[in-house]
C-alpha cells in the first residue's frame, strides 16, 4: 500500500514555489495504491465515497480515495463505471483526470510525479486536457473557465487559436461547450462573422485583424470594451477592435469628400497607416470588396503638402489646421471625380 498527494494541493503548492501564488494552507487530497476497501476498514479508515471509495483518515481526517480508472458508460456527469482495485496504477488514476495540471502527484517523500509534463504546463499557463475527459464529461468545461480565470495569460491561448487556419472551429467549440458565454457573454456570433474569420486566415491577417472582425459582433461599444478587458486582449488587438466598432457604419456608407475625410480623421489614418490598412482588411472580411475608395482617398489625402500650405497660411495653427483639411477635402474629391 502506497500513498500519494494528488490533484489542486499538488498544483497550488507548485505555484506557491514559483512565487505566484501564497501559501497553501487547505486539506490534501490521497490516492491510495494497492489496497481495497477491507484493508483501509481494518487500519480504521471512515468510509464516505457514495460511488466511488474514498475514505477519512482517522487522525487527520483528510480524504484518501482508491486509485481508480472510469470508463463513459452512459450520458450525463454521473454516466462513468468505476473500477478501484488494487492492481490499479498511480499513472492510470492521474490518467482519467481533466487538465495536466491536475494530474500530477507526490509521493511519501514529496518527490513529484508527473507523467503528463503538467508542471511546465502549469510555468507556461497552458490549460490542456489529458485525455478525452472533455469529450466524455462536458460538464468539465466549466472548471476550465474557472481555471482561466486565474491565469492573466489565458488571452495567448485565445490568440493561439485565432492564428490557426481555422480559427471559427475553435469559436464553435467554445460556444458548444458552453465556455464562449462565460468568457464573452457580450458577443453575438453569426455564421458571417464565422466566415470571415476564416477569410482573415485565407489572407494570412494578423492577430488584431482577426481580434476586430471576432469582436465586431459586440452588442455595444461598452460591451466590447468589458470584453477585451476580460480577456486581457493585447493593446493593439483591442484599439482595432474598439476602431472598427466605431466607423464600420460610416466606411460602408460614407459618399461625399467631406465624410471620407471626416473617417480618415477619426481612424487617424495618414499618421497610423499601417494600423489603417488593418481596419481596412478587417472590414474587407466582413463587407466584402469596396475597400480600394478608401485606399484612394487616404493616398489623396497624404499627398497634400502640409508644410508648404503653414508656409503660405501663417503662424495660426488654427488657420493652418483649417487650410490643409480643406486641401485634403478636395484632393478627396478629384480623387472620387477620376473614379467615377
Amino acid at each position: 500500500m502506497k500513498t500519494y498527494i494528488v490533484g489542486g494541493w499538488v498544483r497550488d503548492r507548485l505555484l506557491e514555489q514559483d512565487g505566484r501564488k501564497p501559501p497553501h494552507t487547505g486539506d490534501r487530497d490521497w490516492v491510495v495504491v494497492g489496497s481495497s476497501p477491507e484493508e483501509m476498514l481494518a487500519l480504521g479508515y471512515k468510509p464516505v465515497g457514495r460511488d466511488f471509495p474514498v475514505f477519512l483518515h482517522p487522525q487527520t481526517g483528510e480524504e484518501y480515495a482508491l486509485a481508480r480508472t472510469e470508463r463513459k458508460s452512459a450520458p450525463g456527469y454521473r454516466g462513468f463505471v468505476v473500477h478501484a482495485a488494487p492492481d490499479v496504477s498511480l499513472e492510470q488514476d492521474l490518467q482519467r483526470r481533466d487538465l495536466t495540471i491536475n494530474a500530477m502527484a507526490l509521493d511519501e517523500q514529496e518527490r513529484l510525479i508527473d507523467p503528463h509534463q503538467g508542471h511546465a504546463d502549469l510555468r507556461r499557463r497552458i490549460l490542456q486536457h489529458v485525455g478525452p475527459a472533455f469529450v466524455e464529461d462536458p460538464v468539465r468545461i466549466l472548471r476550465l473557465a474557472r481555471f482561466a480565470a486565474r491565469f492573466p495569460d489565458f488571452w495567448q491561448e485565445i490568440a493561439r487559436g485565432l492564428m490557426e487556419d481555422q480559427p471559427a472551429r475553435m469559436i464553435e467549440v467554445l460556444a458548444d461547450t458552453g465556455l464562449l458565454a462565460r468568457l464573452a457573454p457580450e458577443l453575438v456570433f453569426s455564421s458571417a462573422v464565422l466566415a470571415a474569420l476564416n477569410r482573415c486566415a485565407q489572407h494570412g491577417a494578423p492577430l488584431a485583424v482577426r481580434v476586430a472582425v471576432l469582436a465586431s459582433c459586440a452588442a455595444s461599444s461598452d460591451g466590447l470594451r468589458a470584453c477585451l478587458e476580460r480577456l486581457r486582449a493585447d493593446t493593439d488587438s483591442s484599439q482595432l477592435a474598439r476602431l472598427l466598432f466605431d466607423v464600420r457604419a460610416d466606411l460602408h456608407s460614407a459618399t461625399t469628400a467631406r465624410e471620407l475625410a471626416s473617417v480618415l480623421e477619426r481612424a487617424d489614418a495618414l499618421r497610423r497607416a499601417p494600423r489603417f490598412a488593418q481596419l481596412l482588411a478587417a472590414f474587407a472580411a466582413l463587407e466584402g470588396p469596396g475597400v480600394e475608395r478608401w485606399l484612394a482617398a487616404a493616398a489623396a489625402a497624404s499627398a497634400v503638402d502640409a508644410g508648404a500650405i503653414a508656409a503660405r497660411v501663417g503662424p495660426d495653427p488654427a488657420a493652418i489646421a483649417q487650410a490643409v483639411a480643406a486641401a485634403r477635402r478636395d484632393a478627396i474629391a478629384a480623387t472620387i471625380a477620376t473614379d467615377h
